[in-house]
């Protein structure tokens, strides 16, 4: 028979002076939570993966065992100029969200607010030369070779139901 309770795995509280600790965050227009790991925060900001988040921190020499709210003014500023710059700290091109762009033919890591700007511009692009895909954007149908006779019908107005 078990008199006692083992303590619960897996339960731990975090343990900073006082004062230190960070919430939220803000980071590049997004608020960050401070609780979780660096690598799982960073993933709040939109055009951040856990890949790209997982890298960045390396490349930073932030350690990936910290919490956001823990980390110092220092090793944020860090993290963000290596999240906006990627190329200058060797983080390969074949990583980055952005590549050959239309309009400059550069690679880069489109990240937050730009990320929804250059999203728009290029829908914009596509309906403006009347592509396949910009036409299907703009008429409110699926674009990626969904089926639709009988999905997705729901959320749509009809023009007549049978009987």
């Amino acid at each position: 028979m078990l008199l006692f309770r083992p303590p619960k795995a897996g339960i731990m509280s975090i343990v900073t002076p006082e004062g230190k600790f960070q919430h939220i965050l803000r980071i590049l227009n997004t608020n960050v939570e401070g609780r979780v790991k660096i690598m799982f925060a960073l993933t709040a900001i939109r055009g951040v993966g856990r890949r790209y988040a997982n890298l960045v921190c390396k490349k930073a020499d932030v350690d990936l065992s910290k919490r956001a709210g823990e980390l110092t003014e220092e090793e944020i500023e860090r993290v963000v100029t290596i999240m906006q710059n990627p190329r200058q700290y060797k983080i390969p091109d074949w990583f980055l969200n952005r590549q050959k762009d239309i309009k400059d033919g550069k690679y880069s890591q489109v990240i937050a607010n730009h990320l929804d700007n250059k999203m728009r511009e290029d829908l914009e692009r596509m309906k403006k030369i009347r592509s396949h895909r910009g036409l299907r954007h703009a008429w409110g149908l699926r674009v990626k070779g969904q089926h639709t006779k009988t999905t997705g019908r729901f959320g749509r107005t009809m023009a007549a139901k049978k009987k």
